[in-house]
């Protein structure tokens, strides 16, 4: 059984806060209830609408939207709702009763995109398939991923990356993306229409591949420095090499030496031109904004 657990998000209206999941609980759909009567299909939301001070319920994917009447303060109560909710869902009670049918279909599509690396192809999805990002560099890492089992049944593919909505494959050099890439685009969105879990890993640092951890390790356990290093990499890096299918993950800071040591994943590890690339167009970015803190950074292939 998935064990879940929740990360409570502010949002833009002070009276909603989102509660993550992660694991997805609904598949492919999106629910509104604004009272009791409305949930009717919903036991979660019901059960929701049980505390006085909720005035509507949001499902979707893998997160639950609350908004509050003001009679509280989200302050007040959101540890109590978090925790409420990790304990419906680890009961394995139903979030959506839907009627069941073996031929039932997720609607999504899936298009390929070309990577600045020549070996690997990115599979963009239209709907979001995994919480967090996973790379699998062969058929043992993969175990907790069945769409990565997959697609290593091909004999061409030497690794897998996933991310929010998107599947870079690599592949060996002995195929070609012209013979392959309609085979690997039909499996991916197949598996995702069939309503499959993509990533059925519990979504925590020890179950997690070795690059991962360095991302979900305790931010209190890191220095100021570092902290701003990670920072700079979410805002600035990362939405530029993910729109490449690719990856960057801080690693560590090395204050004696004042060396940056980040890990390239997806299209972006391997890539003949992206180590030098990435290692120096974010080696001026983190000198320009934080001075004489920082010497050099190491660019280290996933």
């Amino acid at each position: 059984m998935k064990e879940y657990s929740i990360t409570v998000v502010e949002t833009n209206n002070p009276a909603i806060l989102k509660f993550d999941t992660n694991h997805f609980i609904t598949t492919g759909k999106n629910y509104e209830f604004n009272n009791i009567d409305e949930a009717k299909n919903s036991p979660l939301a019901q059960q929701l609408f049980h505390l006085p001070f909720i005035k509507t319920v949001y499902i979707s994917g893998n997160f639950i939207g609350l908004e509050r009447y003001d009679i509280v303060e989200w302050n007040d109560v959101k540890d109590e709702v978090a925790q409420q909710l990790v304990e419906y869902l680890n009961a394995g009670e139903p979030v959506i009763l839907e009627a069941e049918s073996s031929d039932k279909k997720v609607a999504v599509t899936v298009y390929a995109e070309v990577t600045p690396n020549p070996s690997t192809m990115k599979f963009v999805a239209s709907r979001k398939i995994v919480p967090a990002s996973f790379e699998f560099k062969n058929i043992d890492e993969a175990k907790a991923s069945d769409l990565a089992k997959a697609l290593f049944q091909f004999p061409f593919v030497k690794q897998v990356f996933l991310d929010e909505n998107y599947v870079s494959v690599t592949k060996f050099d002995v195929a070609e993306w012209d013979d392959i890439t309609m085979a690997l685009r039909e499996l991916i969105r197949d598996f995702i229409a069939d309503g499959k879990d993509v990533v059925s890993i519990d979504i925590n640092p020890q179950n997690m591949p070795e690059a991962a951890q360095v991302k979900n390790q305790s931010k209190p356990t890191l220095d100021d420095t570092s902290l701003e290093i990670i920072d700079i990499l979410e805002e600035y890096v990362k939405p530029a090499v993910a729109s490449d299918g690719g990856n960057i993950l801080f690693q560590s800071y090395e204050k004696e030496s004042k060396r940056v040591n980040v890990i390239l994943q997806g299209a972006c590890s391997g890539c003949p031109s992206s180590t030098f690339t990435l290692k120096n167009g974010i080696e001026t970015m983190l000198k320009n904004m934080m001075g004489d803190r920082i010497n050099e950074v190491v660019a280290i292939n996933g």
